[in-house]
């Protein structure tokens, strides 16, 4: 018997908040960092890749509790690996320091 590891589809990221100016949000847009991503250059990759906040809900939709916002990475932001994503809906303040799902698709290759 083959002794098979599962393989992980998508790159790990972590919310750090909205863009904001030193007194306003911009919700609309919100900064992601992605796992083993520490330069501008290493970030082009990931431009256009889907992105997934998968949370659990309260109330049972379908039988299940496990809901996701998609959303889409839109450019760098600074020089540290951070990116730019938009969603379809914004994304809640509790969702700041929460893991994300950058999907390895669509692919620019």
């Amino acid at each position: 018997m083959v002794n098979v590891r599962p393989h992980r589809l998508y790159a790990k990221g972590r919310v750090l908040g909205h863009t904001r100016a030193q007194r306003n949000s911009k919700e609309h847009t919100s900064l992601l960092q992605i796992e083993n991503v520490q330069t501008t250059e290493d970030t082009s990759f990931y431009l256009g890749k889907r992105v997934a906040y998968v949370y659990k809900a309260q109330r049972e939709i379908n039988g299940s509790r496990v809901r996701v916002i998609w959303g889409k990475v839109t450019r760098p932001h600074g020089n540290s690996g951070v990116v730019r994503a938009k969603f379809r809906s914004n994304l809640p303040p509790k969702a700041f320091g929460a893991s994300v799902r950058i999907m390895l698709y669509p692919s620019r290759v």
